[in-house]
């Protein structure tokens, strides 16, 4: 396997991560200037959380999607497919997770290399030529290759913690005049701080999906297969009840396919559309067929 890295996509995950964590300490310095132990309080529970995030990350993000850790007993034809791919792509060989979902969709997890996960719908399986999943499977080992999971799963973690103070803070507000106006300002700078942290995450999300399309074209040698297997999820989408899609729609920056709907949702997308990345599935393939 000729794997190349991706240095812009490492780029932007310094970026990401350099802009994230700076962007929390002036949250940081806002709460010290407003609220006595502030910092205190906000260094341990921000803290905490974070080694629970970084530690449970891929336990967490399966149980929240509902996805089962399966044997190679119950699903050998999948197990062979993954660990076939892994060694193709020199990894090794992750956990494997199924959801019951009639949505086709597929999603890695995980904090490193040793320590990820695969998960596919049970949709997916039922939808998917052999050749086709192996081309989904391989983009999904391309995000636990280019380690780009763990740096989406603290970026998300990070916005969730900020948009959760825009939420409830205004019911943390105290009886003093001063408290009450450090509430306004630390929400008013929550409100910023996710914000820029969503829009940071996405422009990160939409370029590690082409990244990963490369890298499922390099391990599989064919490009043609999951450009097919992205026209066919994205055509089903379209058949699946809207409250699935509705439950699943949470996880659309770890889905190989996003789960949106309308113009707002293709603009704030975390993916780029189906149309361009299949494109450039196609022209990788003209270029494999060159060399």
């Amino acid at each position: 396997m000729n794997w190349q890295t991706d240095w812009g996509l490492r780029f932007r995950m310094f970026l990401t991560m350099f802009l994230l964590f700076a962007l929390y300490i002036v949250f940081a310095g806002v709460i010290t200037a407003y609220f006595r132990g502030g910092l205190l309080v906000f260094a341990v529970l921000f803290g905490g959380m974070s080694m629970v995030q970084y530690y449970f990350s891929d336990t967490l993000t399966l149980r929240s999607m509902g996805a089962r850790t399966v044997s190679d007993d119950e699903y050998p034809e999948l197990h062979a497919s993954i660990e076939r791919l892994s060694q193709q792509a020199d990894l090794p060989k992750p956990k494997v997770a199924v959801v019951d979902s009639g949505v086709p969709n597929a999603f890695a997890t995980g904090r490193n290399q040793k320590n990820a996960a695969v998960a596919v719908t049970t949709g997916l399986l039922n939808t998917l030529t052999r050749e086709e999943l192996d081309g989904v499977l391989a983009h999904e080992l391309s995000h636990v290759k280019n380690r780009d999971m763990m740096v989406m799963t603290i970026a998300s973690f990070l916005s969730t913690i900020a948009f959760m103070i825009v939420r409830w803070g205004a019911f943390f507000g105290g009886g003093r005049n001063r408290q009450q106006g450090g509430v306004v300002v630390a929400i008013l700078v929550s409100l910023v701080v996710w914000i820029v942290s969503y829009l940071l995450i996405r422009a990160l999300s939409r370029y590690r999906e082409f990244s990963a399309d490369r890298g499922a074209a390099v391990i599989t040698g064919n490009p043609s297969a999951l450009a097919s297997a992205l026209l066919k999820i994205s055509g089903r989408m379209d058949e699946v009840p809207k409250q699935d899609l509705r439950e699943e729609a949470e996880m659309n920056a770890f889905f190989i396919i996003p789960i949106r709907s309308g113009v707002v949702g293709r603009l704030f997308s975390t993916h780029p559309s189906t149309d361009r990345r299949v494109e450039r599935l196609r022209q990788l393939e003209r270029e494999l067929e060159v060399a």
